[in-house]
């Protein structure tokens, strides 16, 4: 059974993939921090699950204030985002920083817009007013823009559903020219969040059944990624400030076939993040292992992606499929949210 101090022993930091106000009511939230939970995330998908499984919605909703449904989500959920940056407050200051953030997610219909998403992230990052907000930017090529001008800014940055490799180099390149331009770069925190389960599941569909390279591309995506991650901010080539640390997102496993922590304990390396739905989480308490792995059998991992492409997949194009299917799913959970509040 692993202990989350393990985990940090290691260098990597465990979030948590999940935001509701029962949590926080309740204490929930406040025990995960106690048990070694540094952070948190959450998405539009992730506040309404919370919202339609909590039995106290009609409540919250008749106390909503705003005319437009967009005034009156943000009064929903931006409470919520506070209390939860409050509660890692400590961890953030313990850390001189490095961690306890909160990411809250910008609006999909704007992700395409390079111009709104710097100015929404501006807003909302002053609205919450917390030092340890992290504003999600989507990984389009007019978020992956605005990534460099809002570092550039000083602020801090979560960018969100990136697939495939293509994304990690150019998002880290925008961070790299960000941060060059930054009048303070030690303040400046990022983290490019890379879903993997996602993968698996694609891929697997598109192989022959009981192919030896089922379940593997997602764990391979990821420490290939890490070795780019490696060569980048820690190669010749150094960057005034701090370097932008891969998540692992979308780490609950798909298929009950595979293990319950396939995407936890093959992944654990210095300088990432793993972000975790409670059921994962709970998992990785009862019977996980902490072992220094990520750094490993990455020879196996490069030969992963040369068999897929032998065996004629295209896992660029898979990856972009997987990054529109996100998209959508975010913009109808969103959606979905302000027709609720309206």
């Amino acid at each position: 059974m692993a202990a989350l101090s393990e985990v940090n022993a290691l260098g990597q930091r465990i979030w948590l993939d999940n935001l509701t106000r029962r949590m926080l009511d309740e204490g929930i939230l406040a025990k995960y921090i106690e048990s070694g939970v540094t952070g948190l995330t959450s998405n539009p998908a992730i506040l309404l699950k919370g919202l339609k499984e909590d039995a106290r919605e009609a409540e919250y909703l008749a106390h909503l204030s705003g005319d437009a449904p967009e005034e009156r989500l943000e009064s929903l959920v931006l409470p919520d985002i506070r209390r939860a940056c409050d509660l890692f407050l400590p961890v953030h200051e313990k850390s001189h920083g490095e961690d306890g953030f909160v990411s809250l997610e910008l609006p999909p219909k704007i992700a395409f817009d390079e111009e709104a998403t710097v100015s929404e992230a501006i807003r909302l990052g002053d609205l919450v007013g917390r030092p340890n907000l992290m504003i999600k930017v989507p990984a389009t090529p007019q978020g992956i823009s605005a990534l460099e001008q809002l570092v550039s800014l000083g602020r801090s940055i979560n960018v969100t559903l990136i697939f495939s490799l293509h994304q990690v180099f150019h998002v880290q390149e925008a961070y790299c020219r960000g941060i060059e331009k930054c009048a303070v770069p030690d303040r400046v925190r990022s983290v490019a969040s890379l879903f993997l389960s996602r993968i698996d599941t694609l891929i697997d569909g598109m192989l022959p059944e009981d192919s030896h390279l089922a379940g593997k591309t997602g764990v391979s995506v990821a420490k290939i990624a890490y070795q780019r991650f490696l060569d980048r901010f820690h190669g010749e080539k150094r960057i005034p400030g701090n370097p932008q640390k891969l998540l692992w997102a979308s780490t609950g496993t798909k298929n009950p076939a595979y293990s319950d922590l396939l995407y936890v304990e093959p992944l654990i390396g210095r300088e990432t993040v793993n972000t975790l739905p409670d059921k994962t989480l709970a998992a990785f308490l009862q019977h996980g292992l902490a072992e220094d792995a990520l750094a490993k059998e990455v020879d196996e991992a490069m030969m992963q992606l040369v068999e897929l492409e032998r065996a004629g997949i295209d896992l660029e194009a898979a990856c972009n499929r997987l990054f529109e299917e996100g998209m959508q799913s975010f913009d109808k959970a969103y959606t979905e949210l302000l027709t609720l509040v309206s």
